[in-house]
């Protein structure tokens, strides 16, 4: 019996120096463009990136996956890469800040470099050269020789200023025996990506049409020699694991529009297997939550800057206050979080009503007031988990609130570093909420418990014993 030849699959790290080199415009100019020859590009994110994703979805045409061993684990990393690339012809995965830039200074985890070793992907290195000629080389040796693991096989030079530039770069990397130039991407102002206080302007609001993404993968096939890179990135394809699926057991509202949409597309999965139907509703425009729900799950975004469309949505706030009421299980992340208390005052100084589910007021502030990895164990017994139960996930945000009457704290979190930051969040019988982001994969027993938890919540609520 003849053997079916497995269809070739190619894998590459889009990596930089640091944050601002042009790893999110050069990952999206090769997504683009790998798409556009007919290929399945699947597209990853290193890190605690929820922005990014949005651009790398419309660029392939698929939905973007993070990668990151400190949250996730090696082993979930792993998986989600084998998964999600079983039906792929190759996989663009983006870095995060620095390609050895990790949770903790001299180590590779949560590192774009990790990544790219637990992968066992080769590595693209984006520079900056505006202002550069012969130095390249320089930069480039200390990158592609720190870790004689990590295999950096080509350069991609940005914000060049002409092809004899480029040429001059390419001179230094060979005379150097260094990794080649692969192309170069001349400097373009129209190619800057709209940002705001946490990053780059999310996708969903983003004015950037579909011939910006066709422009650059023009500039690609002009300036880049896509040929080789397809050659050089071609690797074994990964082996997927059998994974476990649960027969539904509840029905889960997400919240999911413009003002929220910050959500890990491996945590919605990972509900999913457990049992969990995920149910998407706006509450921008919705004037009611979906029927027949066990929960609601509200997870972050920008509610800062639709606060007037979120006060103006009464309809909404009135069915989530009658739904914390009637004693049913609500959790809150982030701008979930600002949503739930009783007011947002935004960086100009307007106030809004929110749900006033929350005894505290959120205002926006000037600067960055949370940034960081977070491990989170629970205080008490919750849904997840008995007390101690130990999650991880990421924080960042830029308001701060201020609590008008008394709170039970939901965590106590620690730094990456293992510093005590204290207790945070808020638990109010069904009601749980905080600044933290969660990867659900970080536990995957207490998601199973969490998953248990809200089926329970469902029996009880159509049997009759339980009224």
């Amino acid at each position: 019996m003849a053997i079916a030849k497995q269809r070739p699959f190619g894998a590459f790290c889009v990596a930089a120096a640091g944050s601002g080199e042009g790893k999110t415009t050069i990952s999206l100019a090769l997504m683009r463009a790998l798409t556009r020859r007919g290929l399945t590009v699947q597209p990853f994110k290193c890190g605690p990136d929820y922005i990014d994703p949005s651009f790398h979805d419309f660029a392939c045409r698929r939905k973007s996956r993070n990668l990151d061993d400190w949250m996730m684990g090696e082993n979930e990393v792993k998986k989600s890469f084998a998964v999600n690339t079983s039906d792929a012809d190759c996989a663009v995965i983006e870095g995060v800040m620095g390609l050895f830039d990790g949770a903790q200074p001299g180590q590779l985890q949560g590192s774009t470099a990790n990544i790219a070793l637990l992968t066992d992907t080769p590595v693209i290195l984006a520079v900056n050269c505006r202002g550069m000629a012969g130095s390249i080389a320089a930069t480039v040796k200390g990158y592609a020789e720190f870790c004689p693991r990590l295999r950096v096989i080509g350069v991609i030079a940005n914000r060049t200023g002409s092809d004899s530039h480029a040429d001059i770069l390419r001179q230094a990397l060979e005379l150097a025996g260094l990794p080649p130039l692969l192309g170069h991407l001349p400097r373009n102002e129209a190619w800057k990506m709209p940002e705001r206080h946490l990053g780059l302007v999310p996708f969903a609001e983003n004015t950037l049409p579909d011939p910006w993404f066709e422009k650059l993968a023009d500039a690609v096939e002009q300036y880049c020699d896509l040929d080789r890179i397809i050659e050089l990135v071609q690797l074994p394809r990964p082996v997927v694991p059998t994974l476990t699926v649960r027969s539904p057991q509840a029905r889960l509202a997400i919240a999911l529009d413009e003002a929220f949409h910050f959500y890990y597309a491996d945590n919605l999965d990972c509900l999913r297997r457990h049992g969990i139907e995920t149910v998407p509703f706006s509450p921008l425009r919705d004037i009611a939550l979906p029927p027949d729900i066990d929960g609601v799950y509200l997870g972050g975004g920008f509610p800062e800057m639709f606060a007037a469309e979120l006060e103006g949505n009464e309809s909404m706030r009135t069915a989530l206050r009658d739904f914390h009421a009637a004693g049913n299980f609500i959790y809150a992340e982030c701008g979930g979080f600002m949503y739930l208390s009783e007011n947002i005052t935004d960086a100009t100084g307007a106030t809004r009503k929110m749900c006033g589910l929350l005894p505290g007021r959120t205002t926006m502030n000037g600067r960055l007031r949370s940034l960081g990895y977070r491990e989170a164990r629970t205080v008490a017994d919750t849904p997840f988990g008995p007390a101690g139960t130990t999650w991880r996930g990421h924080e960042f945000h830029w308001s701060d609130i201020e609590y008008t009457g008394t709170v039970m704290p939901l965590w106590h979190i620690a730094a990456a570093d293992g510093r005590n930051l204290g207790g945070t969040g808020v638990r109010d019988h069904q009601l749980f909420a905080s600044y933290i982001h969660l990867h659900f994969s970080s536990n995957p027993e207490a998601t199973a418990g969490l998953a248990d938890y809200l089926g329970g919540l469902r029996r009880c609520r159509t049997s009759t014993k339980c009224h």
